[in-house]
């Protein structure tokens, strides 16, 4: 990414694709959901992207690499435009998107920890009528992970 040289002049939508690492379908996505304000058109009726909206998406993109839902970003950039207010909602969100991470990982660790259960007790080698993998997918009651 090299936003140092989009700062410097505008650039049609390709360019700020390329430079910062988002698809231009991504790019037309956040101007219709109003993430990213339209930019100015040229005579050719291209869109030309400056400064403003490099930073917005730099923002954009940081926070989807996060995970931020779409909605959670719309109130953090409502807040980032607005630098007087109180950073209590964007805490929150915070706070709550951590909890969502915690519990995904903890989901992902009991995953981890049934699928390397069912992967050791079959050695391979067998028919697939007496595969021990086979088996416990079909039979859920097998499985230490259900119900969780």
């Amino acid at each position: 990414m090299q936003p140092a040289k989009i700062l410097e002049r505008v650039v049609p939508i390709g360019t700020l694709a390329e430079r910062t690492g988002v698809k231009v379908e991504t790019i037309r996505y956040y101007e219709q959901v109003g993430l990213l304000p339209e930019p100015e058109r040229s005579e050719g009726n291209q869109r030309r992207y400056g400064r403003a909206h490099v930073e917005r998406l730099a923002f954009i993109k940081h926070a989807r690499d996060l995970g931020f839902a779409v909605e959670s970003i719309r109130t953090l950039l409502r807040l980032s435009d607005t630098p007087g207010m109180a950073c209590d909602e964007a805490h929150a969100i915070a706070a709550s998107h951590l909890d969502e991470v915690r519990d995904k990982i903890a989901r992902l660790r009991s995953l981890e920890a049934e699928l390397a259960r069912i992967a050791t007790v079959c050695s391979g080698g067998v028919a697939a009528c007496d595969c021990a993998v086979i088996e416990a997918l079909a039979d859920h009651a097998q499985c230490e992970h259900h119900g969780h």
